[in-house]
């Protein structure tokens, strides 16, 4: 049987799950609420830097995208941040929709899938 680990778990979810070289990280958000989408944005890709890193993998070897906005208006303004973090010829198959946010501070929320 394959072995499953989990990063930053709670009761309720965990950051980042490896599986069969695979990993999944939870939709993950902004920790400084006061940003703007550009700076929530930011703040999520390194988010999701750190977790790939942690486990073993990065954004050069990303499968597929998940992002939710708060305001569908500002994926002009996340697409800016995504295209000059993603590496050259890297983009994942992604899905980007609005939706009601658990905080309504929080503007952008994203969540991926790679393989290690």
């Amino acid at each position: 049987m394959s072995r499953i680990t989990r990063h930053g778990s709670n009761a309720i979810l965990s950051n980042a799950v490896e599986y069969h070289g695979f990993v999944f990280t939870a939709g993950l958000t902004a920790d400084d609420l006061s940003e703007d989408v550009t700076g929530q944005t930011r703040q999520v890709l390194a988010k999701i830097d750190a977790a790939l890193e942690l486990c073993g993998t990065d954004k050069t070897r990303l499968l597929q995208a998940q992002i939710w906005l708060k305001d569908i208006r500002d994926r002009d303004a996340v697409n800016k941040v995504w295209t000059a973090w993603l590496p050259e010829g890297g983009a994942p198959a992604r899905a980007c929709v609005e939706a009601n946010m658990a905080d309504p501070r929080h503007l952008v929320e994203i969540m991926v899938v790679a393989c290690r």
